[in-house]
């Protein structure tokens, strides 16, 4: 894979980690929000998993 693309993968799984927290903290969290952010986030995560 591609420095870059790593790169990117990584940035996103950040930026998806924040707003994850930011939903947690909110006096009502929306749980489908939070559902589908945890899974994108799996998702990121497991393709930076895979061999180069």
């Amino acid at each position: 894979m591609e420095t870059t693309h790593i790169t990117a993968l990584q940035t996103k799984h950040a930026g998806l980690e924040r707003r994850i927290s930011e939903e947690m903290a909110r006096p009502v969290p929306d749980m489908a929000v939070l559902s589908q952010l945890k899974r994108h986030k799996l998702r990121i995560k497991e393709a930076l998993s895979q061999p180069h």
